[in-house]
């Protein structure tokens, strides 16, 4: 049976290479001890901002054995991202590199969609359902008790080899395989350059990040207006953020991706400043068509550009306190 297990998992890590993932590794299904406490402590301070879907099944988010009948592995992926492409206009406003081509959630849905009729093609019948920020699973704890690399003190999951331009994702499955017990040491040692860099304070102490302030968080997940203490802050983000991965060390190891879904809409980066802030819907519609931008919509892309172009009077500059940053 053991045999069996270590054939299995090595034809999945194989098949998983073939469809283009970067990563592949496999853990027991089972409660995530250590990440409980941290993860009530986060929610208990609020740093999950106004996304109220993260205070919601508390259990499952710890428990694979809770989203999937009979669950046993947690097989965790990831796919690089990583391009070298900037945007033409230095003075634009940026979008983040995950977002410059197809939504990754469509992306890598589809392989493991394949992924999954494989091991039912290969291994007989498998139960088990495909995960991409679609359910309450921790994936970088699950990343990381795979053996794909260590958590930062950015809270991404760092890979020595290929830094951290990669998204992850799973399948957790109803079967036994050989699991990757051996885990990635920590190897941040006493680097604070994602601490230093990051432009509102997000990363308020080691590993513990304040979503509610972080760039990311305010143009993306926050619906309402952006507070006014990040005025001149967002360091020209409009979606999303990479400053504290750009800035980290291991990041020099990452490697141009190979995935034609995440090239960028030929138009993308030849957009000047003037023109994101003169944009229309019909434009946004014809760049963003099936990218991740569309998760703010148009009209929150224009209310991001047009928080950055805003410049705060005096008047405005005396309004500091946000109950919702308040200790």
């Amino acid at each position: 049976m053991q045999q069996n297990r270590q054939a299995y998992s090595q034809l999945i890590k194989d098949e998983a290479k073939a469809l283009g993932f970067m990563f592949c590794g496999i853990s027991k299904a089972e409660f995530l001890e250590e990440e409980a406490p941290r993860l009530e402590a986060w929610l208990n301070k609020g740093m999950q901002g106004k996304m109220r879907y993260m205070e919601n099944y508390f259990d499952k988010r710890l428990d694979p054995r809770l989203l999937v009948d009979g669950a046993k592995s947690v097989i965790s992926v990831g796919l690089n991202y990583y391009t070298d492409t900037v945007q033409s206009d230095p003075e634009a406003p940026k979008i983040s590199k995950y977002a410059y081509g197809a939504d990754y959630h469509t992306v890598i849905k589809e392989k493991l969609k394949l992924l999954m009729q494989i091991i039912n093609e290969q291994i007989g019948e498998v139960g088990g359902r495909a995960f991409v920020d679609s359910a309450p699973v921790l994936d970088k704890a699950w990343a990381k008790k795979a053996g794909l690399g260590w958590i930062g003190k950015n809270s991404n999951l760092l890979n020595k080899k290929a830094g951290s331009f990669f998204f992850l994702a799973e399948l957790i499955v109803d079967i036994e395989l050989d699991y990757d017990v051996e885990p990635t040491a920590d190897h941040c040692g006493s680097c604070t350059r994602c601490i230093d860099a990051c432009p509102t304070d997000a990363i308020v102490a080691p590993y513990i990040v304040d979503g509610s302030r972080c760039i990311s968080y305010l143009t993306i997940e926050l619906k309402n207006e952006i507070p006014q203490e990040f005025e001149g802050k967002m360091d020209n983000w409009m979606f999303g953020c990479d400053v504290c991965q750009d800035v980290c060390p291991w990041n020099k190891f990452s490697v141009l991706h190979n995935e034609p879904a995440f090239d960028p809409h030929p138009d993308l980066h030849g957009i000047t400043k003037r023109d994101w802030e003169d944009i229309t819907r019909d434009v946004f519609q014809k760049v963003f068509k099936n990218s991740a931008v569309k998760r703010t919509k148009f009209e929150g892309l224009q209310r991001n550009i047009k928080f950055l172009n805003h410049q705060p009077t005096a008047k405005d500059k005396k309004v500091i306190f946000n109950p919702n940053f308040a200790d």
